[in-house]
């Protein structure tokens, strides 16, 4: 039987240490793994409690990954973050100062409200409907 999923997604920041401080802190992810590979480099792993996908914090290297820093994606909506728990999830990123930079909204899909991470990329925060 095949068995394969996605295990990490990287994410290009400017600091390890500022980069920990945001996710850990400010929206509850875990800090799995944070290894020293060289002077220079990192491998530093974060999650959100519950399961499901990590990023993995990568140190802009040159300055055409310090150029990509806080938009991968062009502008568009970059990772989508599921919560069992809209409001409290919602209530608590507020009050850790996350910035929304759109109000929540019910959806066909379920609740969202699209905030930036200390890079400008933009997550959904979402509490999927659940179909019976």
């Amino acid at each position: 039987m095949n068995h394969m999923h996605l295990a990490h997604i990287s994410l290009l920041v400017d600091d390890y240490d500022k980069a920990i401080r945001f996710y850990v802190e400010k929206l509850g992810f875990k800090l799995l793994e944070d290894t020293v590979l060289s002077p220079a480099k990192r491998w530093v792993i974060v999650k959100p409690p519950g399961g499901g996908c990590s990023l993995l914090l990568a140190k802009a290297a040159n300055a055409e990954q310090v150029s990509r820093v806080g938009n991968q994606t062009g502008g568009r909506v970059f990772l989508f973050l599921h919560t069992d728990d809209f409001q409290r999830d919602y209530g608590r990123m507020v009050a850790n100062g996350v910035k929304f930079v759109r109000p929540p909204r019910s959806e066909a899909y379920g609740t969202v409200a699209v905030f930036e991470d200390i890079y400008g990329n933009w997550w959904d925060l979402v509490e999927p409907i659940t179909r019976s």
